[in-house]
């Protein structure tokens, strides 16, 4: 088993740090130590380490669930959840598997399983495909009629086969026209950034137009639009 620490200093960036780890696979039984930022209901970032949580199924980011008939941004809510609780906190994180570079494992913050909690609190679902753990958890949210049980959602595994589904029956996009080819992203967070041609990320940013997403012909006319330029 190792433990790999990742410091506070690793968390935003700094050179100062106690140790940094430069693994980049881990086996079951490996612990993660440091504190860490949710980046959705489900999923962490302890420095430069991705960590999806086991056995637990989250809302994705732009999903919304229906409570009495009006929409809730029920995604967003559920990672606020997990970043109030794990705020200014220090994770200890045994790993369960590797998932596409993420550490899927069992975080603790004290010895409280933070994965059982997000269930217990109705912010996430057991996911069942992978693990039965915390179908307890679930139940009892379920009882109780707490936060996601309150309304009418789609299971976030349903909602992503169906939104995959969707994305190939589409009519591929049609090209920019050729001299507008700045990118006007939306990220998870709602900020509306652009990216020039050269930009490190210009070539892995990918255009939604159906999310309000679009291309622009001018960096005047995007900023104009309310983007602003990306720092890379």
């Amino acid at each position: 088993m190792k433990l790999l620490v990742i410091t506070a200093a690793a968390l935003v960036g700094l050179v100062t740090q106690v140790a940094k780890p430069t693994e980049t696979v881990a086996s079951r039984g490996d612990i993660l130590v440091g504190p860490a930022r949710a980046t959705d209901g489900d999923s962490l970032r302890m420095g430069d380490k991705r960590i999806r949580l086991f056995g637990i199924d989250a809302p994705e980011s732009a999903q919304t669930c229906m409570i009495e008939g009006e929409p809730w941004k029920c995604g967003r809510a559920s990672r606020t959840a997990l970043a109030r609780l794990t705020r200014g906190r220090v994770l200890t994180c045994e790993v369960r598997d590797m998932d596409r570079k993420r550490f899927v494992s069992v975080c603790r913050i004290g010895g409280q399983d933070i994965n059982a909690r997000m269930v217990r609190n109705g912010w996430a679902v057991a996911y069942r495909r992978y693990s039965l753990d915390y179908l307890p958890d679930e139940w009892a949210a379920r009882t109780a009629g707490l936060a996601l049980w309150r309304s009418r959602f789609e299971r976030p595994h349903d909602y992503r086969a169906r939104r995959r589904a969707e994305r190939r029956a589409r009519p591929a996009p049609a090209p920019p026209p050729a001299d507008c080819v700045i990118k006007g992203n939306i990220s998870r967070s709602g900020e509306h950034i652009f990216h020039m041609p050269g930009q490190r990320d210009y070539h892995r940013t990918r255009i939604n137009e159906d999310n309000g997403e679009r291309w622009f012909c001018s960096a005047e006319n995007a900023r104009k639009a309310g983007w602003r330029i990306a720092k890379r």
